[in-house]
């Protein structure tokens, strides 16, 4: 297992897989970022992709939702760099990292494991959300990698005999190959109209970058592997946040959360969907700052 440095406005030849596409514009967008990318090569897998915000603050590895590269989520690294050091994943098959293989939960949590070995990680914090969330439950119950706390943010909570998730497979395709054929700010903000500007960019730049074999294995894993199987085994601490408008995490999944993991922490983010940074950042934002906070040494 190897680790691979740049600085992320370095050269970066980045050749994307089958219909992936990676425009040059979007790669310009890594000159502005304050981090550095890191690629990690694990055996039989995936190259992968990590933002790393440095710092000598105790590490987070940071994993991002279904159609979330890793240059998305830096409006949230760079409020959380005095507190933590960010550690951003591509996830397999998005942004910057390789595709191939299965995308199961099970692979997912495997990379970010090997991620935190590679990088030499002791005891990093977990903070996912969406089907990111998903994997850091899954990161925390296996134990591969001791973990200091995972928070938790909209987990989907559909799986084997419970409500389908909200969005279909057909959304997710539509976005897909609208992003590939070209998009803009503008287009994105007439389905995401409370982003920030600059978030709307982001994702008309980078939502290519997603392969469609990704985002549609997880999608079908969404409904095949129950996060309730996991949730109750989270060890402490953790913490569920969860958008109070969500239509992922609805009022009887948070109550059902509650039961199957009474330790945990427990917040609703107001004013704020399945899109919980996206839809209201501050208050995103600072439900995050707190619940990391509280598992710092």
């Amino acid at each position: 297992m190897t680790v691979t440095s740049l600085s992320a406005g370095g050269s970066l030849g980045v050749v994307p897989a089958g219909e992936r596409v990676v425009p040059g514009e979007a790669l310009e967008d890594l000159a502005e970022l304050d981090a550095v990318s890191r690629w990690v090569r694990v055996p039989g897998g995936p190259v992968l992709h990590v933002l790393d915000y440095g710092g000598a603050l105790p590490p987070v590895l940071v994993v991002p939702g279904i159609t979330s590269p890793a240059v998305s989520f830096d409006f949230v690294a760079r409020e959380l760099v005095d507190l933590v050091r960010p550690i951003v994943l591509d996830t397999r098959g998005r942004g910057l990292s390789g595709s191939g293989g299965s995308y199961t939960l099970d692979d997912y949590a495997a990379d970010t494991e090997a991620v935190a070995i590679a990088l030499g990680l002791d005891r990093p914090l977990l903070l996912g959300h969406s089907m990111g969330a998903r994997v850091a439950a899954a990161v925390a119950v296996r134990g591969v990698v001791p973990v200091a706390g995972c928070v938790l943010v909209d987990p989907p909570m559909s799986g084997p005999g419970r409500a389908p998730y909200p969005t279909t497979l057909e959304v997710f395709m539509a976005q897909l190959a609208e992003a590939r054929e070209g998009t803009d700010a503008e287009a994105v903000a007439r389905s995401w109209p409370r982003w920030p500007h600059r978030e709307q960019a982001l994702r008309a730049r980078w939502l290519a970058s997603c392969g469609g074999d990704a985002v549609a294995e997880t999608h079908a894993g969404f409904e095949a592997e129950d996060f309730f199987a996991l949730w109750p085994q989270v060890p402490a601490p953790a913490a569920l946040l969860y958008g109070a408008d969500s239509l992922v995490v609805t009022e009887a999944g948070a109550a059902e959360a509650v039961r199957g993991n009474p330790g945990a922490r427990y917040e609703a983010v107001p004013d704020a969907g399945h899109m919980v940074f996206w839809d209201n950042p501050p208050a995103g934002l600072a439900a995050t700052r707190a619940a990391l906070s509280a598992m710092l040494p």
